[in-house]
């Protein structure tokens, strides 16, 4: 838990409801949480379903893990410390965007399965999907598009997830894809079926 600093502050409750803003927008707010190996094709997979839903007439946001690196969390390096404040700032980023009635897909590796749940938490259970985008590391550093698994081969980044740092992949994802076997068209129609099927969005 993180500690609560400042004193003497009190919530201010608006008029406008959460129910008001997904009636204006015509759907519900919620989050699509990918994670997975770096290279696994997350951040490949949440611009292709924000496109799908895009067309649709969604309002959508990507947070995605390297962007919000450049500013947001441009303070944060990669211990577990900092990971775990990575992925807390961002579950409470997430957790705005779903209280705006918006469709926010994160894709962060977020290897930690204590992390992911707490930003289940913060997001509401109900309106938080994870989807574990599974690739074995081997195919994941054959594709290496910002050649870090290389660098982290050559000892030059640390702490690098999959290969000197752990990754703790998913128990009970809401959704399961395994990009090696499957292509990126496959994905993002089984996501937006699931969508349609759980009623997050009219089918």
């Amino acid at each position: 838990m993180i500690e609560q600093k400042a004193t003497n502050i009190f919530w201010h409750q608006g008029a406008i409801t959460l129910s008001d803003r997904e009636r204006l927008n015509g759907h519900r707010g919620f989050t699509v949480w990918f994670t997975g190996l770096s290279a696994s094709g997350k951040s490949t997979l949440a611009v292709a379903t924000e496109q799908g839903l895009y067309e649709r007439g969604y309002h959508t946001y990507i947070l995605d893990g390297d962007n919000v690196r450049h500013g947001l969390n441009k303070n944060l390096g990669f211990s577990p410390e900092d990971r775990t404040e990575n992925i807390r700032r961002i579950g409470e980023v997430a957790g705005l965007l779903r209280d705006c009635g918006i469709i926010n897909l994160v894709a962060f590796i977020s290897p930690y399965r204590i992390d992911r749940q707490a930003a289940r938490e913060l997001n509401n259970d109900s309106t938080f999907i994870e989807v574990f985008i599974d690739c074995p590391v081997e195919i994941c550093e054959q594709r290496d598009p910002k050649g870090a698994y290389k660098k982290a081969r050559q000892g030059i980044i640390k702490e690098f997830t999959g290969i000197s740092a752990p990754y703790e992949a998913p128990e009970n994802p809401e959704i399961h894809l395994r990009t090696d076997e499957m292509s990126e068209e496959e994905c993002v129609q089984l996501i937006i079926s699931y969508l349609m099927k759980h009623k997050y969005i009219p089918g």
